[in-house]
């Protein structure tokens, strides 16, 4: 892993005031400026050295107790490991536990915007290797270990000579790594450094999985438990703040409200079971369609709203005809067997053209989609306009 040397502006005399300050200021990807300790002029006394510990562990307690924000909690952990350790550059990475590989969560030194967007592999450098193995590591001249990945060093156009990385895990998962980049001295790395910074890494991991189980808690709230798009109340909070956005600058936007067609049948013929399953494909089916910026909701029973920010009422009711055809013309539960067919009536709404307040809009779109749903079935029609033609 890289050197990252801290830039000519960062000198031993910046004041600690000021150091706390610029790591208070700091955004989420922390490529930031090291604001280096200097080592003390005469070494401490094993009761200083306990003493200032345990005052570590209190700061460290009163941060993770104290706030529910992860990027805070593990700033200020990092703040202290370089503030005990003092290594020249230090960096924390978090493991994507969907794609099973490291990215930087922070990084220090001049380098460090060249981390943003990399990515290591578990096994891959000394990282990847605390990471898949659990286990922490001391590689005192990486030109002799065999594990060092200098691809990184290369990207960073820095030096690493030496290495101390140890695992953020909770319980048997490896949730990060947490590297030390040039701080081993002519001594070499104490075993009492080594339980520190493991110890360290232990009030990290608590946080991490602090913060999961807050924002798990946080999905539950606004997430359908069937179809995982967002739910009704979700909607609504969705709905204001897009209606001020869109005030606000002056933007078009639209609603697509679905209605599956006999789904009660599905019901009916091969349980609920099914059904629940169908409305999950047919969901994600929708999501998958969806620009990052639409937001596909589950309205309530076989219902589904799309929401198009900055979209026109012509081209929502592009879009609406292509998820049209698409309920229609796929075939659902294949993995089963089934192989179901079904058809969609559709309602489309828009912002300001149809209407400015959030009921309205909603009852526009309801109301097209009823309009389908009461005559013809399996079409779509918009406020205002009424049922409109098939397009093939």
């Amino acid at each position: 892993m890289p050197t990252l040397r801290p830039g000519p502006q960062d000198t031993p005399e910046r004041s600690t005031p000021e150091r706390t300050r610029r790591a208070a200021d700091a955004k989420p990807f922390e490529g930031v400026e090291r604001r280096r300790n200097p080592a003390p002029a005469v070494s401490p006394t094993t009761s200083n050295l306990e003493i200032h510990e345990v005052t570590v562990f209190h700061e460290l307690g009163k941060a993770l107790t104290s706030s529910l924000q992860l990027d805070q909690v593990l700033r200020t952990i990092m703040e202290k490991i370089n503030e005990v350790l003092r290594p020249d550059t230090w960096s924390l990475l978090l493991m994507d536990m969907e794609k099973q590989e490291l990215y930087f969560q922070i990084a220090t030194g001049e380098g460090a915007e060249a981390l943003k967007d990399m990515r290591i592999q578990p096994g891959q450098g000394v990282a990847g290797w605390v990471a898949q193995s659990g286990e922490a590591v001391v590689v005192p001249d990486t030109s002799k270990d065999s594990r060092f990945f200098s691809s990184v060093d290369e990207k960073t156009r820095t030096a690493t000579r030496s290495i101390v990385a140890v695992p953020v895990r909770f319980r048997e998962q490896c949730l990060g790594v947490i590297e030390l980049i040039n701080c081993i001295g002519p001594e070499g790395f104490s075993q009492r450094d080594l339980a520190l910074l493991e110890a360290l890494a232990d009030y990290a991991a608590i946080a991490i999985e602090n913060a999961r189980h807050v924002q798990r808690i946080h999905e539950l709230t606004i997430t359908d438990d069937c179809t995982t798009l967002y739910n009704a109340r979700h909607m609504n909070f969705m709905l204001d703040t897009e209606i001020y956005r869109s005030h606000r600058y002056a933007f078009e936007f639209s609603l697509i409200f679905i209605d599956l067609d006999h789904f009660k049948n599905v019901n009916d013929t091969h349980g609920h079971l099914m059904g629940s399953k169908l409305l999950a494909e047919i969901g994600q089916a929708i999501k998958e369609k969806c620009r990052m910026i639409d937001l596909a909701f589950r309205y309530g029973g076989d219902e589904f709203v799309i929401l198009l920010p900055q979209t026109s009422k012509e081209n929502a009711l592009g879009v609406a005809h292509r998820l049209h055809r698409l309920i229609r013309e796929t075939p659902w539960l294949k993995d089963t067997g089934l192989n179901i067919h079904i058809s969609a009536s559709v309602g489309v709404a828009s912002y300001p053209t149809d209407s400015r307040t959030k009921a309205e809009l909603l009852h526009l779109a309801d109301e097209a989609m009823y309009l389908v749903k009461n005559t013809t079935r399996d079409c779509v029609a918009a406020a205002g306009v009424g049922l409109l033609p098939q397009r093939g």
